[in-house]
């Protein structure tokens, strides 16, 4: 099978991957733990495998957001769960995913299946560039398969995103009209004006297109690394994970 016929088959990992972050399960953890609220506990959960650095690092990272709400959420985030540091609260938001695959996957088929397969594409990639990828992928996987599952799906997510955001750099595309592109119902959310969003041109969005083409090349490599079996085990686990949310 190749690269790319995988990757599409397994595209709804960017939707689960992510999908505790916002929960009420949560949003309580966050602040029986933390003393925060769910929008901190998301910037400080997801960049806090990066360490205690400056916003501006957390930015390089994840891209797309507007700076200056991210350096609001980010720095008031570290002095209110001081004198706990980012990398404690990354480590809760991550257990947050784990009890979320618990709730939601325990008795799914072949997630031992999905959670080796991810493993070997998790391992080719050099790291290079991928800074969000490489924290989470630092973090030690669970031992139970519904969240192992979970947690692998998180780190693959990742994974991708840091190749996107690695590639829309290479393209030249500003990040504000790259996500202005991709999801235009979520300016706002990200920060920026919902009345003065980016105008993105017919050369913008070509560029846009050519990092998405970039994205898999850069992933290629570590999709190849699968066998055929491999690969359907992958497939096969991601779309049991997507019914199981969807039910």
């Amino acid at each position: 099978m190749q690269p790319t016929e995988i990757m599409r088959a397994t595209a709804a990992l960017g939707d689960i991957g992510p999908a505790f972050y916002f929960t009420p399960e949560s949003g309580e953890y966050a602040q029986q733990q933390f003393g925060i609220d769910g929008f901190r506990f998301y910037f400080l959960g997801r960049g806090g495998v990066l360490g205690d650095v400056e916003a501006d690092v957390v930015r390089a990272a994840f891209g797309y957001f507007e700076p200056g709400l991210l350096a609001h959420m980010w720095n008031s985030g570290r002095e209110r769960v001081a004198p706990r540091s980012p990398r404690d609260v990354a480590r809760g938001f991550i257990e947050c995913g784990h009890a979320f695959g618990r709730a939601k996957f325990a008795g799914l088929p072949g997630l031992d299946e999905f959670v080796a397969a991810a493993a070997e594409v998790i391992a080719v990639p050099e790291g290079a560039g991928l800074a969000l990828f490489a924290g989470v992928r630092a973090e030690p996987v669970p031992a139970d398969a519904p969240a192992a599952a979970m947690h692998q799906a998180m780190v693959l997510r990742e994974l991708r995103g840091s190749a996107h955001l690695l590639a829309v750099a290479a393209t030249g595309l500003a990040t504000p009209l790259a996500h202005a592109i991709k999801r235009p119902g979520d300016v706002a959310l990200f920060g920026y004006p919902a009345d003065a969003a980016p105008e993105a041109t017919d050369a913008d969005r070509a560029k846009w297109e050519r990092a998405e083409a970039l994205t898999d090349e850069l992933l290629a490599p570590a999709y190849a690394a699968l066998s055929d079996d491999q690969a359907e085990a992958l497939i096969a686990g991601t779309q049991a994970m997507r019914a199981a949310l969807a039910s």
